[in-house]
């Protein structure tokens, strides 16, 4: 089906991405394509596509693929047709269909007299019944493009399905009709994701690396029970090569002491004998010189094993080592911190929702809202944190502090360096040193300090914010995460769900990633509907 034989890509700047990667896929496949963000999983899926060149080597596809990227704002400015790819042949159907029976309409439609009604059968499977041809994308909602562009897959029948993040910005019906579709389709689909419930419905995972690609033959959690195997023997080759340095620094002592003995006796002995004085200089030199020589081959063989023990420790994953205690709120558990009675919000004089809305926060809840794209979660949240005044009803709040991280993480301040970000939660006036080893501990070493926060991914961005308050070191009493993990690779979420789970205090959650949600422990929901 599509194969790429030692493809490298270098960027515009001259930097390496990624090179010699070679790979097969066969038709009907389900291949999830994962790895930390930067690896470069989505310019590989763009090459597959025809959007991109490879810098060396070959991309043999048997048929044209249809792609869903991850980004949709270069869509704005063209029509759902457009942004489909179907505007001409729609043209030609409706000149045809009025009378224009020119040779250049029939070139235009291909004799594909069905387009319309495929339309229609693909909107109404993505519930988009509402949507017309002709509406502009930047009319829609992020959700809403991204079943636009899922809808192409009926539209085109295509073989091939290459999908980046498909999704990110799907509520939960969404997402469950999305999960269906790959469970059912015969088709062969080639996925970049972070949606651990989706990866599991693929049949087979490849994990992109610096490295390279490596195949495993299983879904998400087949791949995780693997690379637990390998985790695990990697951490016993690393005590091993770690008992085997301890080993031959006792041999090489060992050696030399005796070395020493021998040559301490020697001496004595040559001494007594009434050697020359001109013998003995030459006899003690050679002496050292055989100890030098002793030295040294135990040198370069404790060296040996350092280096395979530095190649294995830089094999471990750094996220994983990162150890985070956000510390215990001081707000008693179940004590009130919320209540809203009979609340309500307008929009241009229309009420949010159907029915007011009732509802008590007490310490250590951990709640999730929930409810369809547009049915208002984010702006309850608002509410309840007094960033917005409900049209409607009263909320009374107790004194409590809150950290609102948002998938914007808008906490971060783009202006500042990381270090003055770090320095902006520094309350206990902890000194410089202090700061910059928290720093470190989060996989920010010293050429990162003077960073500007603007360039920083989500991922670390999010590390950054844990770091912050651990810098604080006093705990919030509430911590708001609205669709925290979107921008986040795997190993980012394992590192904010870890964080998360120590946290002793309130949490109140907007997610469509339903394994985080289990694994942060929610233990009641709002349920939104509009």
């Amino acid at each position: 089906m599509i194969s790429l034989q030692q493809v490298s890509y270098i960027h515009p700047n001259k930097d390496l991405l990624f090179e010699n990667i070679s790979l097969s896929i066969n038709s009907q496949e389900k291949i999830a394509l994962i790895g930390n963000n930067g690896v470069g999983k989505s310019t590989l899926l763009r090459m597959m596509a025809g959007d991109l060149s490879p810098s060396a080597g070959s991309i043999h596809c048997d048929t044209r693929p249809l792609y869903v990227p991850q980004v949709t704002g270069q869509y704005d400015e063209f029509t759902v047709a457009q942004a489909l790819g179907i505007d001409k042949k729609l043209e030609a159907l409706y000149a045809i269909l009025e009378g224009d029976a020119s040779e250049q309409n029939f070139n235009d439609l291909q004799e594909d007299w069905t387009l319309e009604e495929r339309c229609q059968e693909a909107f109404r499977y993505w519930n988009l019944p509402e949507i017309h041809l002709k509406k502009k994308m930047s009319d829609l909602s992020g959700g809403q493009k991204t079943k636009i562009l899922l809808a192409g897959i009926q539209i085109h029948a295509c073989e091939l399905i290459l999908l980046d993040e498909p999704s990110n910005h799907l509520d939960f019906e969404s997402k469950k009709q999305l999960y269906r579709w790959i469970e059912s389709s015969k088709q062969t689909i080639i996925v970049v994701s972070h949606d651990r419930m989706l990866l599991n419905l693929l049949e087979d995972t490849l994990e992109m690396t610096v490295k390279g690609i490596k195949r495993y033959g299983g879904n998400y959690a087949f791949y995780e029970s693997q690379k637990e195997i390998e985790r695990h023997a990697l951490q016993q080759d690393i005590q091993h090569q770690e008992k085997a340095v301890k080993i031959a620094k006792e041999k090489e002592r060992e050696t030399i002491e005796r070395q020493n003995r021998l040559n301490n006796r020697g001496q004595k002995k040559q001494e007594k004998a009434g050697v020359a004085r001109i013998m003995m200089n030459t006899l003690r030199n050679n002496a050292e010189k055989s100890t030098a020589k002793i030295k040294s081959v135990h040198q370069d063989k404790i060296g040996d094993i350092q280096s395979n023990l530095q190649g294995l420790r830089s094999t471990k994953a750094a996220l994983d080592e990162i150890k985070i205690d956000l510390g215990n709120s001081i707000f008693p558990l179940g004590k009130s911190i919320i209540k809203a009675t009979d609340i309500n919000f307008q929009y241009n004089s229309t009420a949010l929702w159907k029915e007011n809305i009732d509802l008590q926060l007490f310490s250590g809840d951990r709640v999730i809202i929930k409810g369809n794209n547009g049915s208002g979660k984010t702006t309850l949240v608002k509410l309840l944190l007094g960033r917005l005044t409900p049209t409607q009803g009263r909320i009374e709040r107790h004194n409590f502090s809150a950290i609102y991280l948002d998938q914007e993480y808008s906490l971060i301040d783009p202006q500042l360096s990381v270090y003055e970000q770090a320095q902006n939660y520094n309350t206990e006036s902890l000194p410089e040193h202090e700061i910059k080893i928290r720093l470190n501990r989060f996989l920010f070493g010293k050429d990162d300090w003077d960073k500007s926060c603007k360039f920083l991914s989500g991922g670390e961005k999010m590390r950054l914010i844990l770091c912050c308050l651990t810098i604080k070191q006093q705990a919030p009493d509430l911590i708001v995460l609205d669709e925290p993990t979107n921008n986040l690779d795997i190993q980012n979420i394992r590192v904010l769900t870890h964080a998360i789970q120590g946290y002793k205090g309130t949490l109140l959650v907007i997610s469509h990633d339903e394994i985080f949600q289990q694994e942060i422990g929610i233990d009641s929901t709002i349920n939104l509907k509009n």
